[in-house]
């Protein structure tokens, strides 16, 4: 391909609202432009890394005999009302209206659909396993779109689901495809771990899994093990609950309350009570209230802890929770930044980390007044005791008891093991080989592709300079002739592009009429995995060549690649340093 012909709308700065470097690199080297908020086009070299990550996922996916299908992104919302989900799902859904006003939703993700196909067409117990995917456009109406598209409002998307007759059949479907899954990002170049997660919206009865690419820049925080194996998500993270906690509230007759009223003039968050009192954020206890389901609930943890609210929707049984906003808790006549677990007209739930206090400081209910010497399970009770917290610095391993580690992580693939969450809700049977009619045991599996591309540039990005891995590369060798108008250098080039070519690599050659300087910073934002420079010495048929991102990569003799190579030493290095990581 001819660099003169190619659109690369490169830019020398990157716009002042990207702010992580996948977004600036992406933006600089003419891969993507920005249509609205979280709404990207892709250029030229952008789609075609796009396509040869697809084609990755086309391959592993039909290793494990999964088979391709396209399903319509404009979906009724009937069928998410068939499912429970149409009220779950929140305002994420882009919902609109065709012109006879029948209600339509663009689709965030496919369990409807795919269940409502299957539903119709498979019957017999014969026609499973079956696993069906596809690689296609989602649309979500995110809050806060960010980090170019590695958080946007339409995306593309792997998204399989997969059909058994029993779990055990369903239990090798699910391994086949985290198999599947750790090859993909493996092929692409990724950095990652596999987390257990929490299901989210999906839901399911089932285990389920997340692939982490680690990234500072990652929205996700990743809880692993310092010894053993465990890894989580946050929201999922679990640890080892102190032994303490089954005595915690057990007082004798003798307890006498020793609480103290203290004026706290102004004093509201944790950090300013702390510093007033002389105390740390640990020996508060933090009163917060949410709605679980509409209904308002208290919540009691720890001044150095936060709330997990996946944890506290399943300690609770509710289907949505969120932390109640101050008009609300205003119209409940509850002093906001001095509450405290007194008198409360809500159920009340008290963290394990809360309970095993000796004692701490509470809000009074009052203005600027909290307690001292508070007492767990003397001064104030709860209805429920429950692990309601994150996971955080210093908490040992469920496993080993070893000490748990943070990282950042952006998700990059989930796996679930839906169950009959969706075959129960939209009536999908078929007939067992004793002729009873059963539900269909579903997974459902996504790859964000997309945010794959976004979140390798994300790893491999340094500075104002890209380095693509060569399986995803959109060209394998850039060919950089110093003069076009140099005769010989141009034959040296056409000469270099026809034996790499043959060899099977894909070929740019930057047959610009610019200056060498302007040339080196484009190849510079490209980040293709080979550079050939060809300049002064095309008359003794040598170049320069060097491997994008691995300036100390040596040939089998030992030379540095960044030296003067031969024409055939060229190709001998592109044989064997290249070609083995496009399979």
């Amino acid at each position: 391909m001819r660099q003169s012909k190619l659109f690369i709308p490169t830019l020398r700065e990157a716009p002042a609202e990207a702010e992580a470097r996948s977004h600036q690199i992406l933006l600089r080297s003419g891969m993507i432009r920005q249509t609205a908020s979280g709404v990207y086009s892709f250029l030229p070299l952008g789609r075609r890394v796009l396509h040869k990550i697809e084609q990755i996922v086309r391959e592993e996916m039909d290793a494990i005999m999964a088979q391709e299908t396209l399903l319509p992104s404009l979906q009724p919302t009937e069928l998410w009302k068939e499912s429970g989900r149409d009220s779950d799902y929140g305002p994420e859904l882009m919902r609109l209206s065709d012109r006879h006003d029948r209600s339509f939703a663009l689709g965030p993700t496919h369990e409807e659909v795919i269940t409502a196909l299957v539903r119709d067409e498979v019957h017999s117990y014969r026609q499973l396993p079956l696993t069906l995917y596809q690689i296609s456009t989602k649309f979500r109406d995110e809050r806060r779109p960010r980090f170019g598209v590695l958080r946007g409002r339409e995306f593309l998307m792997k998204d399989a689901y997969s059909f058994s007759t029993n779990w055990e059949e369903l239990d090798r479907v699910y391994e086949d495809m985290v198999q599947a899954y750790t090859r993909i990002f493996t092929r692409v170049g990724l950095r990652f771990t596999k987390v257990e997660a929490d299901a989210g919206t999906i839901g399911g009865s089932g285990e389920t899994h997340e692939f982490m690419a680690l990234a500072a820049i990652g929205e996700d925080t990743i809880v692993t093990c310092t010894s053993c194996n465990y890894a989580a998500n946050l929201e999922k993270a679990i640890y080892k609950i102190p032994e303490e906690v089954k005595d915690a509230h057990l007082l004798t007759e003798e307890s006498v309350s020793q609480k103290v009223k203290v004026h706290t003039p102004d004093m509201k968050t944790i950090q300013q009570v702390a510093s007033f009192l002389e105390k740390e954020p640990k020996d508060i206890i933090k009163t917060l209230l949410y709605e679980a389901d509409g209904v308002p609930v208290a919540v009691l943890v720890r001044g150095d802890h936060d709330v997990n609210e996946i944890k506290l929707q399943h300690a609770l049984g509710a289907k949505q929770v969120e932390m109640l906003d101050q008009e609300k808790s205003k119209h409940l006549q509850l002093p906001v930044g001095y509450l405290g677990p007194y008198n409360l007209s809500m159920k009340v739930i008290a963290d394990h980390a809360v309970i095993t206090m000796e004692s701490g400081v509470t809000g009074a209910n009052e203005k600027d007044q909290h307690y001292t010497e508070v007492k767990p399970g003397l001064d104030f009770t709860w209805d429920i005791a429950a692990d309601v917290r994150n996971a955080a610095e210093g908490d040992q391993c469920p496993s080993c008891s070893s000490a748990l580690a943070f990282d950042r992580g952006i998700e990059v693939g989930h796996v679930f093991k839906l169950g009959t969450k969706y075959s129960d809700a939209m009536g999908a049977t078929f007939l067992s080989q004793e002729g009873t009619p059963q539900k269909p045991i579903m997974g459902c599996y996504g790859i964000g592709i997309s945010r794959l591309l976004g979140t390798i540039a994300e790893q491999y990005a340094v500075d104002s300079t890209m380095n693509w891995p060569a399986a995803i590369a959109p060209y394998h060798v850039h060919l950089i002739p110093i003069s076009v108008k140099d005769e010989t250098q141009m034959q040296l080039v056409q000469e270099l592009e026809r034996s790499l070519t043959a060899l099977g690599l894909e070929v740019l050659v930057d047959d610009r009429n610019e200056r060498p300087g302007v040339k080196f910073k484009d190849a510079d934002l490209l980040g293709l995995p080979m550079r050939v420079i060809v300049g002064k010495d095309a008359a003794d048929r040598q170049v320069e060549c060097r491997l994008t991102g691995d300036s100390q990569v040596v040939d089998d003799a030992g030379k540095s690649i960044s030296e003067r190579l031969s024409i055939e030493e060229v190709l001998h290095v592109a044989k064997h340093q290249i070609l083995p990581k496009l399979r």
